[in-house]
């Protein structure tokens, strides 16, 4: 289940919350205040494993070389 991110607009409070991508904001209130309907904020998407993209991209974008020619 994706974790989403949303913001009070009554209050301010910034939270997060397990939600299943069907269901919207309607059945969701502020922890803080208890206003329902807060807005949903844009997230930044991680993919998994560990480091996130810049360990993958360092990865791959060094190809297995050391500065060397060839393999060994």
């Amino acid at each position: 289940m994706p974790i989403y991110e949303y913001q009070c607009q009554k209050c301010g409070k910034t939270f997060e919350t397990y939600q299943r991508i069907s269901e919207t904001n309607k059945d969701i209130k502020c922890p803080v205040c208890g206003a329902e309907k807060p807005a949903r904020k844009i997230s930044a998407f991680n993919s998994g494993g560990l480091g996130g993209y810049n360990s993958t991209h360092s990865s791959c974008s060094s190809g297995g070389h050391s500065g060397r020619s060839g393999f060994g």
